[in-house]
């Protein structure tokens, strides 16, 4: 039985997932939104909300802990500078999942996860027409250039004449 074992493994190592929810709570501190799987999403929050209160501290032996954990300067840098001054009011509850349903591919239920206090993102969807766009379409100037075989008679027949009348 797994009584008091809470670690999500997630189907990886120890290392593998250690790396794994570095690199996601960077690349949320990055782009302030990440979409993953919702094991995922469950496994990165708590992580990213020891690393805020680490920011909320501010003092050098804290962005030591979280350079050892998040291993890269520039997403400790933000995570010191922008997000844990916006967090500074609130007692917990940095983060925020927003389930988006089923992949499509595999069904994996997918989540956005994303913080609190940033300021909100409108994202358009991208349009795009099907059928429209071919592999090998050409441009419309070349269409205009393409000659039926009849066209192509007529002229070979046009060229011999005139070159018998010369």
């Amino acid at each position: 039985m797994r009584h008091q074992k809470k670690t999500v493994k997630l189907g990886r190592t120890a290392e593998h997932r250690k790396a794994l929810l570095a690199n996601q709570v960077c690349s949320l501190i990055e782009h302030q939104r990440i979409k993953t799987t919702l094991a995922k999403a469950k496994a990165v929050r708590p992580l990213a909300e020891k690393m805020v209160t680490l920011g909320k501290q501010g003092s050098l032996h804290a962005r030591r802990t979280a350079l050892a954990v998040l291993r890269q300067k520039d997403a400790v840098k933000k995570l010191f500078d922008d997000i844990a001054p916006r967090s500074a009011a609130r007692n917990g509850g940095y983060t925020r999942i927003i389930k988006l349903g089923a992949r499509k591919s595999d069904s994996a239920p997918v989540a956005f996860i994303e913080w609190v206090d940033a300021p909100q993102v409108v994202e358009e969807p991208e349009t795009e027409e099907k059928g429209k766009k071919r592999k090998g379409a050409k441009p419309a100037a070349d269409e205009t250039k393409t000659e039926t075989k009849t066209e192509k008679k007529s002229k070979k027949s046009d060229d011999k004449k005139s070159d018998d009348e010369e």
